[in-house]
């Protein structure tokens, strides 16, 4: 049974191993191709990501080209502020525009700098000081307003004149008050020579939520004015001399500035605003006038030139992207309400 089994030849047929093998190869062929498919959607995804990489590194190479370009566009203004107005006789003009902030465009570090410039040209008649404002930073204030003062004693014989547009009110005032006379236009805001400082109480809501705050502190007024609790009445005293202080610096600078033509009034230093033409009559300003109006009329000349600092792109930039990000992670500095300010509220 054997020898014929073995002579069969079907039964040989049926007893080797290359059909079954064949059967098998099937699933391994397509193994075979479905990696090399799966190879291939690697390979290809590959190229797409440097692709990706490498257009997103020629934009932000060409966008790096176009803030360098503004940059050095913008410096070259800065340094050479004087030959826009042609090389002769004109005027000087320093913007003050927008909250007076040490972050912001009005910062003292920027309106002092413009200063400079302007009083170091030697063809600039006038210093004319073209104010928009509601004020802002005790601090930024004062650090103005001295060195208006300073440099008008290096240079006795050009005037420095204060043109107040919409508004010139609290800090703007203050250094408007540095100047050796004031004008403002018939519907202009003047005056609010006042401090501020504001803020919030959560104390009753967070215990409404079952919320606890913890907060340690050595010094039994380190958490001063914290919105979260209480304020005893000897920190609002305290709070109040502060105030206080800051204020009388802010009424003996404005008289130191403006003498015997402010009226005798004490509403004057109460915080109150007054248009362009009742603040003529009370001593804050001394005519009604435009900027137009100031440079044709009272200097004679065509020509103004603005000696203000352009703000730095890149550092604006740069704080902003950094606003950016720390909103997206979550940091940064809890205010625990508004700082003490020369503004209109």
């Amino acid at each position: 049974m054997s020898d014929h089994d073995s002579s069969d030849p079907w039964a040989e047929g049926r007893d080797e191993r290359p059909a079954p093998s064949r059967s098998r190869s099937a699933p391994d062929d397509q193994a075979r191709l479905m990696d090399r498919w799966v190879q291939e959607i690697t390979r290809e995804q590959r190229r797409s990501r440097r692709w990706r990489i490498f257009f997103r590194l020629v934009y932000i190479g060409l966008f790096g080209l176009l803030v360098f370009g503004v940059y050095r566009g913008v410096g070259s203004l800065d340094v050479d502020a004087g030959a826009r107005g042609g090389g002769g006789p004109h005027v000087a003009t320093v913007r003050i525009n927008g909250v007076i902030d040490a972050e912001g465009p009005a910062s003292a570090d920027t309106v002092i700098k413009g200063l400079h410039d302007a009083f170091d040209d030697e063809k600039a008649r006038a210093i004319v000081l073209r104010i928009n404002s509601p004020g802002g930073s005790p601090v930024q204030s004062q650090r103005i307003y001295q060195e208006i003062r300073r440099l008008k004693g290096h240079s006795p014989d050009r005037p420095v004149v204060a043109v107040i547009e919409d508004i010139g009110a609290s800090g703007a005032y203050y250094i408007a008050a540095a100047a050796d006379d004031i004008y403002a236009a018939p519907a202009s805001l003047v005056g609010s020579i006042g401090v501020i400082y504001s803020g919030f109480g959560f104390k009753e809501a967070i215990g409404r939520l079952g919320v606890e705050r913890r907060v340690f502190t050595a010094g039994e007024n380190k958490d001063l004015l914290d919105p979260f609790r209480d304020v005893t009445q000897a920190q609002r005293d305290f709070w109040k001399t502060i105030l206080d202080t800051t204020h009388q610096q802010f009424i003996n600078d404005v008289k130191a500035g403006r003498g015997d033509r402010l009226a005798s009034d004490p509403a004057l230093f109460s915080g109150l605003v007054w248009t362009g033409e009742q603040a003529q009559v009370n001593g804050l300003t001394d005519g009604v006038a435009t900027f137009d109006q100031l440079i044709r009329d009272r200097f004679s000349v065509e020509q103004a030139v603005d000696y203000t600092l352009s703000p730095d792109p890149l550092e604006r930039l740069s704080r902003q992207l950094g606003q950016v990000a720390a909103q997206w992670l979550g940091i940064g500095s809890q205010s625990t309400g508004s700082p003490v300010r020369y503004q209109v509220p």
